[in-house]
């Protein structure tokens, strides 16, 4: 079960959006690892049309830890197509959410606000002036617009927007929902809603309100001082004798320890409820449910190329199917981005050549990419998708050494490479960029092709980067590899995936293009002397 968002909140100063993290290895469809190679956070900032806070942050939370259930992925997609064709509904909840987009900052200052002195000014947003009643107030009508506009909205035919909805509507039978309706009684330490207090009379309870002024302990306050002034010694009217020796001092008294007691005893303990209550959490939980769904529908509205909600089906081992797909980060606002097809079925191993800087590693992150935002249940930028589950998606690319690790690059690299291999099933994705690097050649063309047959007897969908032609061919002459290469025309990248197996690098074309090529050292030598 995933860790809600209030919840990753609750070591944070203020909610920030970037919260969650992925799982570890072998817990969840990516770990951290993968989540920086595949850049999650610029596919995050590329997607992303959430409006509230916890909206945003629920949608990184999918994309940090991507469902592994097709019939949970599927609920979700039903969900985006009802709103398709429910515009209604749709308006409703748009509704709602920018109402919420304007106004969650009253609850987190709430929640997460600090409290200042009496008579301190607040300089920052997560600062609380006063004795905080207006904030209390703020932050609790939050929750009940929100109820209310779920309550008044119409009711969803799809599965899991219907449990969003029930979720939010069984929140008024918890006693959150009783504590923010109020009254709040505090008996002998504890806070008790009305229904859970019943009939008792004893002890006696303190109430609380949100207000400065207590009509009944004001009037209480006036009747004793009525009652005192009546035995004083000055042969004065009550009323005048009241008013000019005691109410002055009594008022600069009263506002301090009223407000004191309200704010030490009764709003800071029931803030710190409402933000461990498992009710609220999923309460905000389902708002940013409800705001991911939206942001889908806006990615895809605004994306600039064709998206479409990719099509499930159960296979023994991972297969995918993409026409024209675009890398979701590079080909944002850029109309030129060039789309390619690819097909993984029945052939489990594609062995990816090319020269440098022709699109191989853009290419195997657009297809992870779309692996993990069609597992969140929404659209990717393809024109048309069929794909299984991945139970992990595995990127690897050459990892520097440490003298810790004390293996150099070829071992460091191994151990990543094994652990991944152990983790996968016939139902991953793997990417390997490159393979057995830091060794001699024969050496390298040994272990690749031995951790190759492995991944292939594995069953699941393995791509790799790779210069090593030698080692293409070994694998399509044995029919276990399908060779692609990145096309190149009059020596520049077309950016299209082609049959083929290429056995040039331009290795002096890139040098070229930065300055370092022979006749630039020889030029940067000869300018020295």
């Amino acid at each position: 079960m995933q860790e809600t968002i209030l919840h990753s909140w609750q070591d944070e100063a203020w909610p920030a959006i970037k919260s969650s993290k992925p799982l570890p290895m072998g817990e969840g469809v990516i770990d951290e690892t993968a989540f920086n190679t595949i850049e999650i956070d610029k596919v995050f900032e590329a997607v992303n049309h959430a409006t509230t806070t916890v909206g945003q942050a629920t949608l990184f939370r999918s994309l940090c830890q991507p469902l592994s259930d097709i019939k949970a992925i599927k609920a979700k997609q039903e969900a985006v197509q009802e709103l398709r064709k429910n515009q209604n509904l749709k308006a409703q909840l748009e509704q709602l959410v920018d109402s919420a987009a304007t106004n969650e900052k009253n609850l987190h200052l709430l929640l997460f606000g600090e409290f200042l002195g009496s008579f301190s000014q607040a300089r920052s947003k997560n600062e609380i002036e006063g004795y905080g009643y207006k904030q209390y107030k703020s932050g609790v009508r939050f929750i009940q617009e929100f109820v209310g506009h779920v309550q008044a909205a119409e009711t969803p035919k799809s599965k899991y927007l219907n449990d969003i909805f029930n979720k939010v509507k069984a929140f008024t039978e918890t006693r959150y929902w009783s504590l923010m309706e109020g009254p709040v009684y505090f008996v002998e330490g504890k806070i008790t809603t009305k229904e859970e207090r019943g009939d008792a009379s004893f002890p006696i309870p303190v109430i609380f309100k949100p207000q400065i002024f207590k009509p009944v302990l004001l009037v209480l306050i006036f009747g004793l001082l009525w009652l005192g002034s009546l035995f004083a010694p000055v042969n004065i009217t009550p009323s005048l004798r009241t008013i000019a020796v005691f109410i002055g001092p009594l008022l600069l008294l009263y506002f301090p320890i009223v407000g004191g007691y309200d704010r030490d005893y009764c709003i800071i303990p029931l803030r710190n409820e409402y933000k461990k209550a498992e009710p609220v959490a999923e309460l905000l939980d389902a708002l940013g449910q409800l705001d991911e769904l939206l942001s889908f529908m806006k990615f895809a509205d605004n994306f600039g190329h064709s998206t479409a909600l990719p099509k499930f089906e159960d296979a023994k081992h991972h297969r995918i199917s993409l026409t024209s797909a675009v890398n979701p980060v590079l080909g944002k606002d850029n109309a030129d981005y060039v789309g390619n097809d690819f097909v993984l079925d029945d052939d489990k191993l594609v062995l990816l050549t090319g020269p440098n800087s022709g699109g191989k590693t853009a290419f195997c992150k657009t297809v992870t990419q779309i692996q993990v935002l069609a597992q969140i249940g929404g659209y990717v930028p393809a024109k048309a998708a069929t794909l299984t589950v991945a139970d992990r998606v595995f990127y690897q690319v050459p990892e520097i050494s440490h003298l810790v690790d004390g293996e150099g690059r070829f071992g460091t690299e191994l151990k990543r490479t094994k652990d991944i291999f152990l983790a996968t099933t016939a139902k991953s994705l793997v990417v390997l960029d490159e393979l057995s690097e830091g060794t001699t050649f024969e050496e390298k063309m040994e272990a690749s092709s031995n951790i190759l047959n492995g991944f292939f007897r594995k069953g699941n969908s393995t791509i790799l980067i790779t210069h090593n032609h030698q080692l293409v061919d070994q694998f399509a002459k044995l029919g276990t590899g399908l060779p692609k290469q990145v096309e190149f025309a009059k020596d520049a990248p077309t950016y299209r995936l082609i049959p083929g197996i290429s056995r040039v690098s331009h290795a002096d074309r890139v040098a070229k293009k930065i300055g370092f090529s022979k006749e630039d050292i020889d030029s940067y030598l000869a300018n020295s002397k």
